[in-house]
């Protein structure tokens, strides 16, 4: 049977060696009768070696609940979920998988050598020491005990603690919360390396930025289904229009009323502008403010495109 049946008639395909996580028409539903909540609906994942895909979506859009699907942290209520083509749950597939979730439950009273001794201990061949301080940017930190470090701190050693089995898939909730710039940056270097290894990593993030520079693929979800997927150029390009920039004293509200504008916004001095045609909008600015400075026109970022993606969704319903 080919793969493409295979799907059809809903039944796994992580047999394939290009497969290491999947869902097929996954649907999770929460509480019962009247208070039900459906938190997913026939969500379709893949998730494949060597590839970096950022899950994206508004608050209550069903991320964290597709990461504990695939996980085995929560079951689907249908359809299906394979991890290394097996449950899960079993502990053969979890072997394989490092995860750095939300919620911790790390023991606070324990310091950092010895957490990453005690997780490294339940893999058959872990990442030596050296290997997960180093990645994960534990230099001098092993003997602090996790309570009395700072929440980017704990967050980096939440990272190392991802990594401690050598895993060949990487999940990771919001993994750069809480840290500084110079250790998001570090930290996006170590999962480039990590999938260009051959590992597969899935990460979900707010910060829009973050999916750009990493991504090989992104999923945008909404109340719990796909809304769009595609490499960043791809998501970005179902944005028509460009994007204008600019220092100016001229607002948001009276930028919003010119023709052609679909979306105004400032941050501090600049003025941003969404635009079908930048013609118009440039002539407008130009003659309300001759003096305005650090004029530029654009592509979409991909915040505008993941705006303009959900805010469609919500006009459709």
């Amino acid at each position: 049977m080919t793969t493409t049946q295979r799907r059809q008639q809903g039944l796994p395909t992580s047999h394939d060696a290009t497969v290491l996580a999947e869902l097929l028409g996954a649907s999770k539903q929460f509480g019962k009768g009247l208070a039900v909540v459906q938190a997913v609906c026939g969500l379709d994942l893949v998730v494949r070696p060597g590839e970096v895909l950022a899950l994206l979506g508004p608050n209550g859009a069903g991320k964290s609940t597709a990461i504990g699907m695939l996980t085995g942290l929560t079951a689907p209520s249908s359809g299906t979920a394979r991890l290394f083509g097996r449950d899960p749950r079993d502990l053969r597939a979890r072997r394989r998988l490092g995860a750095m979730l939300q919620a911790s439950g790390v023991p606070e009273t324990l310091r950092v050598r010895e957490l990453l001794t005690q997780f490294r201990g339940y893999y058959p061949a872990p990442l030596p020491m050296a290997q997960v301080i180093t990645a994960a940017g534990l230099g001098g930190l092993e003997d602090r005990m996790f309570g009395e470090l700072s929440g980017g701190q704990q967050r980096r050693v939440l990272f190392g603690i991802a990594l401690a089995g050598d895993p060949d898939l990487l999940v990771f909730d919001e993994p750069t919360t809480g840290l500084d710039a110079e250790s998001r940056r570090g930290l996006w270097a170590t999962l480039r390396e990590l999938a260009r290894s051959g590992r597969g990593v899935v990460l979900t993030t707010h910060y829009l930025e973050e999916a750009d520079a990493l991504a090989d693929r992104i999923v945008v979800i909404d109340r719990g289904v796909v809304i769009a997927e595609g490499t960043p150029t791809e998501i970005k390009a179902r944005v028509p229009g460009r994007r204008v920039r600019a220092q100016t004293s001229v607002s948001p509200a009276e930028a919003s009323r010119w023709p052609g504008v679909t979306r105004a916004s400032r941050e501090g001095p600049w003025l941003d502008l969404l635009v079908g045609s930048a013609e118009p909008a440039l002539r407008a600015l130009l003659d309300l403010d001759p003096l305005a400075a650090g004029v530029t026109v654009t592509e979409p970022s991909l915040e505008e495109a993941f705006l303009t993606l959900t805010s469609d969704m919500e006009a459709a319903r």
